[in-house]
């Protein structure tokens, strides 16, 4: 085990992030357990907390294989080589891309209720979430964080799979990982604790981290 909980590993990467020296960042979480590990980054470099939300794809009968990955704008990434491995194709797929597709707009929805929520576009923004197994919805949030006009991407994660740090480390200006253990089976397998995060949790964190801020300016 690295980590107690996702609240310690928040504030481990947090030192990290804040030796970069960004000027004027915002942070996002990927929900839900993301944001409990952005909290204290946010809190450490006060930075307004916000939220991205990618949806993975799961194949039929077994959908926490990711064939996929659905962007917060509705655009699909695919994992080809995994389609074509499993013969299938994304027709096959539509269901399920409509119902991640609603999760996405709950979410949004959900979320932002009582929450000023910051945009990426013109900042440098950290893109946060307490772990990279294949990193494939992280790769769908850095496109579209790309494609809204965030001026620098940083990807912050306490732990990730060699393979996925590598990948990803492609796809950003920089990369903070604190750990790339061999072998890597799950996210999970590194936090002693590890449950799920529920909607209510992330949205008290959204507001109380930005109410934080607003209330003493760096």
């Amino acid at each position: 085990m690295y980590f107690a909980h996702r609240r310690e590993a928040g504030c481990r990467l947090a030192a990290e992030v804040k030796g970069l020296g960004l000027s004027n960042p915002v942070v996002l979480g990927i929900p839900r357990g993301g944001v409990e590990v952005a909290a204290p980054v946010a809190l450490a470099l006060q930075a307004p907390l916000g939220i991205v939300i990618p949806r993975k794809i799961g194949v039929p009968h077994n959908p926490e294989v990711a064939a996929g990955a659905l962007t917060p704008d509705g655009q699909v990434l695919w994992d080809h080589a995994l389609l074509h491995r499993l013969g299938l194709s994304p027709s096959q797929l539509e269901t399920e891309v409509d119902r991640e597709r609603a999760e996405i707009e709950r979410r949004i929805t959900r979320y932002a209720k009582g929450a000023i929520l910051p945009t990426p576009a013109g900042r440098p923004v950290i893109l946060v979430d307490d772990g990279l197994a294949t990193g494939f919805t992280v790769q769908a949030a850095l496109q579209y964080l790309r494609r809204s006009g965030a001026r620098e991407l940083v990807l912050a994660v306490p732990v990730g799979s060699p393979e996925a740090a590598a990948r990803l480390s492609r796809e950003v200006d920089r990369l903070v990982c604190l750990h790339t253990p061999e072998p890597f089976y799950a996210v999970g397998q590194f936090y002693e604790e590890f449950g799920d995060t529920p909607d209510d949790l992330v949205q008290s964190l959204l507001r109380e981290v930005n109410h934080a801020i607003a209330g003493n300016p760096s």
